[in-house]
């Protein structure tokens, strides 16, 4: 049996890049920015903040292409660059977690999703529901949950990008969905 190795399809263009190649740069731009924004608009609650991260993460990552060294692909290494930005964006906001209660939270019950049957213009309206509920969490709630859920990182690395212990990110994590089912409730799904 023959073994693949991974090759990042945008290694060419990445290579332009560290030549000065301001196309390859304008390409690598367009092929991320729209991921790289929504990415960080999720984090900091805030499209003008993301915006400027975006710009802030883009202008930082051509300037430091030389310690791209490939190990991952180009994506990973660019959000990377992008959800660290958010997150010093949020802490010069001074991004205060929400403080921990004596009891520690258990598993969240099952619950039904009740998207059976629903058109998409229904799903489309509960999507954009959980959207703005997931914008109205305090920030440390949404950090966690949006690190988490949506951009696939497990507690351990949380704890490492946040600089808190893995078990008080799960408890954010925890928190962050009864609080955005709360939300979900008042909203009227």
């Amino acid at each position: 049996m023959e073994a693949f190795s991974y090759t990042d399809i945008n290694a060419p263009l990445v290579e332009r890049c560290r030549l000065g190649d301001r196309r390859a740069q304008a390409e690598i731009y367009k092929r991320y920015s729209k991921a790289m924004f929504n990415a960080s608009l999720r984090i900091t609650g805030d499209y003008a903040e993301a915006e400027d991260v975006l710009q802030e993460s883009f202008l930082s990552a051509f300037r430091e292409l030389h310690s791209y060294k490939g190990d991952s692909s180009f994506g990973s290494w660019l959000k990377r660059i992008v959800i660290n930005k958010s997150i010093n964006c949020l802490r010069n906001r001074r991004l205060q977690l929400v403080p921990l209660a004596e009891q520690h939270d258990g598993a969240a019950a099952d619950y039904d999703d009740g998207l059976g049957g629903l058109n998409s213009e229904e799903l489309g309206w509960r999507a954009d529901v959980v959207r703005r509920c997931v914008q109205e969490l305090p920030d440390g709630y949404r950090v966690v949950l949006t690190l988490y859920l949506l951009e696939g990182y497990d507690h351990a690395e949380i704890a490492g990008i946040l600089n808190i212990t893995e078990s008080t990110s799960k408890s954010q994590y925890s928190r962050a969905r009864k609080k955005l089912l709360e939300l979900a409730r008042q909203h009227g799904l």
